[in-house]
Parts: C-alpha cells; sequence; structure tokens
C-alpha cells in the first residue's frame, strides 16, 4: 500500500468508525461491489470516497464522475485522494475535467488540486489552464497565494514556452518571483 493509499485508509477509518462495512470496502469488496456504492442511496460520503478511490487506482473508469466531484470537494484531503486516484485512472476525460475546475473562479478555492493533478498529467489541457489560471491570480491583493505558486511550479515543470510570459509576469509579485524565476530556467532557451 503506497502512502496515498495508507493516508486515506486511515483517514476514512476514523470518519466511520471503523466496523464491517469499512473493512469489507477497505480490503474485501470486489469491483462490482465497489461501483454499486458509488450509486446506491443512503451510502455516506466516506463509503462513496473510499469505493471511487480503490476503483480509481484500479483504472476502472466507473469511479470518474465521483473522483472528479471529490477533486472539486471544500476538504483539501479529499480533493489530494481524489487527484492521486484520478492520476492512475486513465480515463482521457480527466485531463478537461481538471483544467475546467482549476479555471472556475467560482471555485478557486478549491483549484489547488486540480492544478496539480494538470502539472502531474502533462496532457495538452496542462500548460493553457495553469496559464488561465496563475494569470487571474497576479491581480493585487489576490488570496490565492497557493493556487498561483502551484501554477508557477507546474509550468516550469512542464517546461512550454508559451509559459514565458505569464511566468514574466509573476516575478513582480514578491510571493512569487523565486519560484517563477526557477520555473523560467526550466523553459528551454529560444531558438534564434
Amino acid at each position: 500500500m503506497d502512502e496515498e493509499s495508507r493516508s486515506l485508509t486511515e483517514r476514512l477509518r476514523r470518519e466511520s468508525g471503523g466496523g464491517a462495512l469499512f473493512e469489507r470496502l477497505a480490503a474485501d469488496a470486489g469491483p462490482e461491489a465497489l461501483a454499486a456504492v458509488l450509486t446506491e442511496p443512503g451510502r455516506p460520503l466516506w463509503a462513496r470516497e473510499l469505493a471511487a478511490y480503490r476503483l480509481g487506482v484500479a483504472g476502472d473508469r466507473r469511479a470518474f464522475e465521483a473522483l472528479v466531484l471529490l477533486l472539486n470537494h471544500r476538504d483539501p484531503p479529499r480533493c489530494a485522494s481524489a487527484a492521486h486516484a484520478l492520476s492512475l485512472l486513465g480515463d482521457p476525460r480527466t485531463a478537461r475535467a481538471a483544467a475546467a475546475l482549476a479555471t472556475n473562479e467560482l471555485r478557486v478555492a478549491y483549484a489547488l488540486h486540480p492544478v496539480r493533478l494538470l502539472t502531474a498529467l502533462a496532457a495538452p489541457e496542462s500548460v493553457p489552464a495553469l496559464i488561465t489560471t496563475l494569470r487571474r491570480r497576479l491581480t493585487p491583493h489576490d488570496p490565492y497565494r497557493r493556487v498561483a505558486l502551484a501554477c508557477v511550479e507546474g509550468l516550469g515543470a512542464l517546461g512550454d514556452p508559451r509559459a514565458r510570459p505569464v511566468l514574466g509576469d509573476a516575478l513582480a509579485h514578491p510571493a512569487l518571483a523565486e519560484a517563477a524565476a526557477r520555473a523560467l530556467r526550466r523553459i528551454p532557451a529560444r531558438r534564434r
């Protein structure tokens, strides 16, 4: 069991109070039983999260919708677990969904994990979404510096020359300047 799976299991064990249902979902339930949890009425959030996570890391695309909803949840640990599962799921819709969440100004407070997921996916949607999200964060007194910093770091990791202008603008922001300079150094020099 990897660290993300261990952390999720312990968090949900505490949230659920343990018990037979938790133990079955955490260890014994097969894909059909897990998929049923996602659609059965009355299931608690922890059960849906555990089922979606287990299906997602196993590559079962029936988890996609539930994981996207969890990626946009107000609880950061749920977002982190969903991002991890989505990164392993292999669903071609993942990058579009993460880009939509990262660029949604009404949900920007919850954009950190979609931004990190876009970086991990390195999909065609990643760089344009990170540029858009970062450009919006470069306004005076923007309260979402962690999202902006994740965008800067992501653009540096992706190394796409299209990011040069927005990273150059980020240099003027003291909270982002050092990370923006590092990111710019990671982008290959232009050929003449």
